[in-house]
């Protein structure tokens, strides 16, 4: 056994005793484990950064003694329908699980996954924005995985958003430049002329809407759907934000005052609660309804009430709402206490009170399409809705949820990131609830 003396960049130190036959890897995640701070990447006194995992400590010259300095990687997941990716910021490390077909395998582009600041997806497609503000995709080329018609176009990119099947990206000259399905938003040439300065864009599952620098909006894709804002056009000025159902936005302006266009029947109309929808801090919608959070904490819905756009029934327990989760037909809401109130349809997690004892100190939600996960002040996970989306946690899956710091979700699984950095995935193994094949691979980010 070897003593080798590791500290974080906030002085924090340990001293870990370690065979002299371990890897770098191993000597990584004893650190995480020994820090619970996630993943590291850890640093010789001379500047070394040791990424090679299956290094011996011997080859890279560690002995006993000898002194490293470990630096916090910030960790992100991101989702598909039916795979994930997990990456290091600011690296190219990156982990995929899930069919090869949507984006659960990356190896065709790994090569070009240098130093990743951000990844989207559409419903089959993953894109990575890189550190030169390049654009990285893979997955169904059809859904946005294959960007090399407008490759020369992508550079200097601040952020990208997505449609179901099409991506669009801004540029930091308030651009916009879109690839993918044609249907759904991937052509936008006939806006093209009409961008001046986008500052933010927001999407329904076939269309996207750009908010200007000026507050105006530009929206473009299919028009029934919110693809054509036309009809409200007048009112569309000095807005701050937009959310989105399946086929309709809701647009914040500076009044925290509400504009809805797109769908009528799923979001589109907000006339029955317009006089109601003041002093608007936050929107949240399911695939055909939105829910409001007001200054004081109340919620406001409209849409399709079999989707959570009725909330009569929780009305009284609506009050001081700090945040607010939508699977596909069901919303769920955090209160100041940290206590849950969900309504909207039953099989989409819509009715927690199998669970509503457990929920409480509830620190973060995520939602699959029928299903909802919450975190727990202690660091343990609840799950409620459809068992075959994600509700139904086994007792293998049970014990190892323990330190859980980020949880995501594709459309039928979950995975948590826990403290020591391990990464624990369940739900259905078509959406990527089994990460076991590349649990070996995590010790590469």
């Amino acid at each position: 056994m070897i003593q080798i003396d590791i500290s974080l960049p906030s002085g924090q130190s340990r001293s870990l005793q370690v065979p002299e036959s371990s890897k770098v890897g191993d000597l990584r995640i004893i650190a995480q484990k020994s820090f619970q701070q996630g993943f590291l990447r850890l640093v010789t006194p001379k500047g070394r950064v040791l990424l090679d995992p299956e290094e011996s400590l011997q080859t890279v010259g560690l002995k006993q003694g000898d002194y490293l300095t470990a630096l916090v990687l910030q960790i992100e997941i991101a989702s598909t329908s039916r795979a994930f990716a997990l990456y290091a910021s600011g690296s190219g490390r990156i982990s995929t699980w899930g069919p090869h077909q949507v984006g659960g395998d990356c190896f065709e582009v790994q090569d070009q996954l240098r130093n990743i600041r951000q990844v989207q997806n559409t419903l089959e497609a993953f894109a990575a924005i890189l550190a030169d503000g390049s654009v990285v995709a893979w997955g169904n080329p059809n859904c946005g995985g294959d960007c090399s018609a407008v490759q020369h176009r992508l550079k200097n990119v601040k952020h990208i958003h997505a449609t179901k099947t099409a991506f669009a990206a801004i540029l930091a000259n308030g651009s916009v430049v879109t690839w993918g399905d044609p249907n759904t938003g991937g052509d936008s040439s006939e806006v093209q002329d009409h961008f001046r300065n986008a500052q933010q864009i927001q999407a329904t599952f076939t269309s996207f809407a750009a908010i200007q620098a000026d507050g105006t909006i530009v929206a473009w894709g299919m028009p029934r759907n919110g693809g054509d804002c036309s009809t409200v056009d007048d009112q569309l000025k000095n807005v701050e934000e937009l959310q989105a159902t399946l086929g309709a936005f809701a647009a914040i302006r500076a009044d925290r005052s509400i504009v809805t266009w797109g769908n009528p029947d799923i979001g589109g109309d907000s006339s029955a609660v317009k006089d109601q929808l003041k002093n608007v801090k936050q929107i949240q919608a399911t695939d055909m309804a939105c829910a409001a959070i007001l200054a004081d904490g109340s919620v406001i819905t409209w849409g399709h009430p079999d989707s959570g756009g009725d909330s009569s029934a929780v009305k009284d327990q609506l009050k001081n709402v700090k945040h607010i989760q939508a699977s596909e037909k069901a919303f769920a809401a955090i209160r100041p206490d940290g206590s849950i109130v969900t309504w909207g349809h039953s099989e989409y997690g819509g009715n927690s009170s199998a669970v509503q004892d457990q929920l409480t100190n509830v620190r973060e939600i995520q939602a699959t399409e029928r299903a909802f996960a919450a975190i727990l002040a202690d660091g343990s996970v609840v799950a409620w809705g459809n068992p075959n989306a994600g509700s139904y946690i086994g007792p293998v899956i049970s014990e190892k949820l323990k330190n859980v710091q980020r949880l995501a979700a594709s459309h039928g699984a979950f995975a948590a990131i826990l403290s020591d950095g391990s990464v624990v995935s369940w739900g259905l193994h078509r959406y990527g609830g089994d990460n076991s094949a590349v649990q070996d691979q995590l010790v590469y980010l």
